[in-house]
Order: structure tokens, then sequence, then C-alpha cells
């Protein structure tokens, strides 16, 4: 798990972000930013106006220069917390790195970044946007909160009585401040600065109770659509089952009207057809049993799985199916071969749907044998599951299309009855496997009755 974490491109493309926050001072430098300029402009012949660019470019720069670390910090730490199941390191992580930041850049440049009030703000906004979007608000939607808030909060550097609470502590947030009240500007800089900071957080408020809201109403209607589907297949369910349930009168009259035929004739020709139908009739009630009742399985072979799966799904498909069968055909499984075929029918559905369109489209059925069982796969060539959506795709409702996602939650419950497991290969750009792993306890390679 620890592994595929470490190859994923969303991890990598976080830590880049990190990267890109701690070298800016090297590429995006007071001079090149205009900001040296208009601190020249300052120097010679200050006034209200030159004061007021000079601070307007100052919060640009330092929001600018910080954006990106703390970006790639808060969602990194949502990434890791979601996929190591540790939400604690959501705050942790950013608590770490963003310090961290702050040491490695003053390390190595000659303007020492001040860690002040700004910053100790925006690591209480990332907990307190944790707790309060905590399930309701996607990390995304967290860094553009996150970043309304930053650009707020580098106004109250250039505000001149929280000087003395630890805000605009760097050289040029002090020379700044010191001009303002050298020409009599310092309220109206600390106005204007606060008027900045006020707009900034109360539209990141907004911006978050807004979000929030519409999350949650993306999720309730998701809830809607699962609970609406779980009560049209409840009942057709218990419909379904009242007339499986009454197939069993005519399957036995069927089977007693047979022996009767066996017992009052001696016809090698009539017997041997009599055995047929007592055959078929055994199948037909080891089917229905299986209908009603889960928990009831049954030694199948591979081949007689594979072949009922064929017509109960690729016999009225216009998609061409591929078949890798290594493992032999008379190997036999022990299963609930009804509840398990709409399983591979369901993940059949889903490898149909993403080859969709794909002119040299394939869906592979597959089987194959190793130490701790028997593996049976389905396989396509389409583009493969995004490393956002690949633990989030085993959710009641999740899915990429238009309708509610069940299919993989049915899935996954089926296997689970087994005592099998379900596990996924997937690439970008070249494709998905989901294997059925059947455990060697639930599989025997020869037939004691042949």
């Amino acid at each position: 798990m620890n592994k595929r974490i470490w190859r994923s491109k969303s991890i990598w493309t976080k830590i880049i972000l990190i990267i890109i926050g701690i070298t800016m001072p090297l590429w995006l430098s007071v001079e090149s930013s205009g900001l040296a300029s208009l601190l020249d402009d300052l120097r010679t012949d200050p006034n209200g106006s030159t004061l007021m660019l000079t601070a307007f470019a100052l919060v640009m720069l330092n929001t600018v220069r910080a954006l990106p670390h703390y970006i790639g910090a808060l969602l990194l730490g949502d990434e890791l917390g979601e996929k190591l199941k540790k939400p604690w390191l959501i705050i942790v992580v950013p608590f770490l790195i963003i310090p961290l930041v702050y040491l490695v850049i003053n390390g190595y440049s000659s303007i020492q970044y001040h860690f002040g009030g700004p910053a100790i703000m925006l690591l209480i906004s990332i907990a307190v946007l944790h707790f309060l979007g905590k399930n309701r608000l996607r990390p995304l939607f967290k860094a553009f909160v996150l970043a309304q808030l930053l650009f707020g909060f580098q106004w109250l550097d250039t505000v001149i009585f929280l000087s003395a609470f630890g805000f605009g502590g760097g050289v040029i947030s002090t020379e700044v401040k010191e001009t303002a009240i050298q020409l009599g500007f310092g309220g109206t800089l600390s106005f204007y600065s606060l008027v900045f900071f006020g707009v900034f957080l109360v539209n990141a408020t907004v911006l978050a109770v807004y979000l929030t809201v519409s999350e949650q109403k993306f999720k309730m209607r998701q809830d809607l659509n699962i609970a609406r589907l779980d009560m049209v297949e409840s009942r057709s369910g218990r419909e379904a089952l009242h007339l499986v349930h009454d197939l069993k009168t005519p399957l036995s009259l069927m089977e007693g009207l047979n022996s009767l035929i066996q017992l009052k004739s001696n016809d090698p020709e009539i017997l041997r057809y009599t055995d047929k139908i007592s055959s078929s009739i055994q199948s037909t009630s080891d089917m229905v049993s299986e209908i009603l009742y889960h928990e009831k399985k049954n030694w199948c072979t591979l081949k007689d799985f594979i072949e009922y799966m064929r017509a109960n799904k690729l016999s009225d498909s216009a998609t061409i199916y591929q078949f890798d069968l290594k493992a032999e055909e008379q190997i036999e499984i022990y299963i609930n071969k009804i509840r398990m075929t709409r399983a591979l029918v369901n993940l059949i559905d889903n490898a149909s749907d993403a080859v969709e369109g794909k002119s040299d489209a394939t869906v592979t059925i597959r089987t194959e044998v190793d130490d701790k069982g028997i593996l049976i796969g389905v396989q396509d060539n389409g583009d493969g599951i995004s490393e956002e959506n690949i633990d989030k795709i085993w959710n009641a409702g999740f899915s990429t299309k238009a309708h509610p996602g069940v299919g993989l939650t049915f899935v996954k419950n089926v296997v689970k009855e087994h005592g099998a497991e379900l596990s996924i290969d997937s690439e970008p750009g070249l494709g998905t496997t989901f294997w059925i792993h059947i455990p060697k306890e639930r599989v025997r390679y020869e037939n004691p009755n042949h």
C-alpha cells in the first residue's frame, strides 16, 4: 500500500508544489517583482500613493511566494491522511512542512522569511477547515478557501499596531510601516489593510459555507439515489424470491413423475432419458436454492462457471470479448454460482463502459492459478482509473458516470461472502484489471466423483 502511495502522481504533484514554494525566492525576487523599484521611489519621494502601491505589491509578492507550499502542504496532508487511514496526518503534515519550508528558505536566502502572525493564523485556519469541513469539504475546495485566507492574512503584516504581536516583522514590512508613520499615514495604512483583510476573510467564510452546503447537497442526492435503487432492488428481489420459491413445487412434481416413469419402465432408452431429466431437475433445484439462500454454495467447475456466465451475459452483448483461461477448466470452486456470476457480470459491465467508444476496445475474462488459490479476472484496455478515484470506487454511490455507482459495492460483498478477496490493477492510459482471489480452501483440483 505504502509503495503504491509514493508511486502516485498526485502525491508527487503536491511535493512539487512544496518544492516550488521553497525555490520561489530564487526566481521571484524583490527586484523581478517590481517591488524594489517601488521601494526606491518611496525612499526618494515618499508620498501616500507610492506607499499604498508598495504595500499592495508587498502583499501580492508574499502571497504568491507562500501560495505553492501552503496549498501543497494542505493537499498532501489530506491525501496521506485519507490513503493511510490516519486522519491526524491531515493536520500534522502541514504543521511540520510549512515551518520547515521557512527554515530551508532562511538557510539559503539573504532575505529572511519572518514566521510570524499570518503564518500561525494560516496553520490554525488549516486545522479549523479540517474540523469544520470534515467529510463535507473536498481538499481542492479547502485549497480555494485557504488561498483567500492567505491573501487576507498577509494584509495584517502592514497594520501598524499589530507589529507588537508578531505581524510584519520582515525587513521590507518594517520599512513600509516606518515610512507610513513618518508621513503621517500610519492610521490610513492600517485602516485600508484591515479593510482588505476583512473583505478576504468574509469572502473565504462565504466561500467555505457555500462549498460545504453544495457538497452536502451532492452527498444527499447520492444517498437518495442509493436509497431509491435499494428500494427498487429490494422490491424486485422480494418478487423474484417469491417466484423462485414457487418453482420448487413444479420441480418436485416433475421429479416425482420422472421417478414413477423409471419404476414403471424397463426400456433402456427411456431410462437413459429419465436419468437426463433427473440430472437437469437436480441442477435447476440447486440453482433455485442458490438464489433463495445466499449462504448456499456448491462445487462448480471453472468450465461450468465460465459457460454459465457466458450464457447469462455474453450471449446477448454486441461487445466482442476475449478469454485467457490459464487455469484447468476441470478445477472446481466452492461458490454460490448465481451470486458469483452476478458479481462477475457487474465487473464485465464496468469494463464494457470503460472501453465504450474505443476503436480497439477489448475486454478479457481471465483465470489463473497461484499458490494461494484461483484468480478470476476481468481486464479492459480503457483509460484506467486515476489515483484520485482508485480508493473511492469501493464507496457506495461513487461513480465517474452520470448514474450512481452501486455495482462494485455488491461485488465486494459477494466476494466477502465467499471468503475471497477483490483487488485491482490499474494504470492510467493502459487499462484496468479486477481480480477475484478464491482461496485454496475453496478450490479442489480433482472431482472425487470422477
